[in-house]
Order: C-alpha cells, then structure tokens, then sequence
C-alpha cells in the first residue's frame, strides 16, 4: 500500500530535521522557511526514512499514513 506524507505548514518550523532524514522527499523552502514535500507518495523502500523524518521532527509536523 503507498504511502502519503504530509506536512501541517502551521506546525512546521523550519527546523529541517525532515530534509536530513529523508532528503529526497522533502525539502526546505526556504523563502516561507517551511518543509515542503517533494514525493507525497514515496515508495515503499523509502518508509523507513520518512517514517525517521516525522519522528523526529521536533513540531510534530509531518504525518505519514498508508494509502
């Protein structure tokens, strides 16, 4: 089943912990200084990464739910 990663911009803070763990889903804007998602649906050799990313995001900011 793929994935969807998500990013709530409210929440977000630029801290860009994302774009270390998962850098080829996510990126930094850094005009807004918000994360923005490259591939909202990454592949499922990228779940362990993504998974890392919105854990340690610290604002909680990015969700990642199946399908």
């Amino acid at each position: 089943m793929p994935l969807k990663v998500t990013v709530d911009l409210a929440a977000c803070q630029g801290y860009a912990c994302c774009m270390m763990e998962a850098p080829t889903v996510f990126d930094l804007d850094e005009s807004a200084g918000k994360a923005t998602v490259l591939q909202p649906s990454p592949s499922d050799e990228q779940r362990a990464e993504v998974e890392n990313a919105a854990r340690t995001c610290p604002a909680k900011a990015i969700t990642v739910t199946d399908g």
